[in-house]
């Protein structure tokens, strides 16, 4: 059955046939909540919209969250019922490094904890413009480090994100090389944003069927992260780096996102580095599709493909 849904990207309207019927509910429900005309909002005000989604979502039965500081860094443990306790998640949060939490992705990274049968720690890094890069970067190190120096193996974490924290995720990895520490057993990045110059093809491609992701709104993060440093750093656009030697990767995105040529690249330099990557691309969906796992059945086999594939790493 094809159904059909419309979306509102940079105010041209869209009119496609799907042929998930539930893809299509969540793209009526996007283009309901699109903002009014007018001044963006602030990177406060942006801030307090995410977190205000995150609270509103579902947690697994039996599962709880804590705060806890790592290595200097604000955290916050996320533990569901089954987890294993020698079994960690580092998780950096998506938000264009200008927004994003723990409280923001507490319903996802839950999910996915329990999809592997882990404890979850999700990184508070610092966000941009008031800590520009790569703040976030040093954050996300100090938190690896705390993991290890508190007796966690490497092989026993897997560290993940989405969107920007996907991009923070490769660049961690890169970072953890460059200084000679352990790596993890893997990386699962959620459509990640890996390329600060958005320089690939999908930017204009899929402009009209993107309801979330704009290269205009890209541009204004990496300058709001970035404070005129170089995009083509490789710790702030990892589709720049040298990955050879780090753990496997296992990326997913939709077919539908502004960001797909980011992971189709990121795949393609990970492969010319010999590094074992798995890329899956998702038809018809969109950007962290993971996210409405409440609705969207594609969401949550996509979470139980990533926590099968991070039960593997761990071994």
């Amino acid at each position: 059955m094809m159904t059909e849904a419309s979306g509102l990207r940079g105010g041209r309207a869209t009119v496609t046939s799907w042929k998930d019927p539930e893809i299509a509910g969540v793209r009526a429900l996007l283009a309901a909540r699109q903002p009014d005309p007018g001044a963006p909002p602030s990177f406060a005000e942006h801030r307090q919209a995410m977190d205000a989604m995150g609270e509103m979502g579902a947690l697994p039965t039996g599962c709880f969250h804590e705060p806890l500081t790592l290595g200097g860094v604000r955290c916050e443990r996320v533990v569901p019922q089954g987890a294993l306790d020698t079994r960690a998640i580092l998780y950096l949060h998506g938000g264009a490094y200008t927004a994003g939490s723990p409280r923001s992705h507490r319903p996802l990274v839950a999910r996915l904890a329990e999809a592997a049968r882990a404890n979850a720690v999700a990184a508070d890094y610092r966000l941009g413009p008031e800590h520009r890069f790569p703040a976030a970067v040093e954050d996300a190190v100090a938190v690896y480090r705390a993991l290890l120096a508190g007796g966690t193996e490497p092989g026993q974490i897997v560290v993940a994100g989405d969107s920007a924290g996907g991009g923070l995720t490769l660049a961690l990895a890169l970072a953890m090389k460059a200084e000679g520490l352990a790596q993890p057993a893997g990386y699962f990045v959620i459509s990640p944003w890996a390329d600060l110059t958005q320089s690939g093809a999908s930017y204009a491609a899929k402009a009209d069927s993107d309801p979330m992701i704009s290269k205009d709104g890209l541009d204004s993060n990496a300058l709001a992260y970035l404070g005129g440093l170089d995009a083509h750093d490789p710790l702030a656009s990892p589709v720049f780096g040298d990955f050879t030697g780090v753990a496997p990767v296992l990326i997913q995105t939709g077919s539908e996102e502004a960001l797909l040529s980011d992971s189709i690249t990121m795949a393609d330099v990970l492969a010319h580095a010999r590094v074992e990557v798995r890329l899956e691309v998702w038809p018809e969906m969109i950007h962290v599709f993971h996210a409405w796992g409440g609705g969207l059945q594609a969401a949550r086999r996509a979470i139980r493909i990533a926590g099968t594939w991070m039960g593997e790493r761990f071994g």
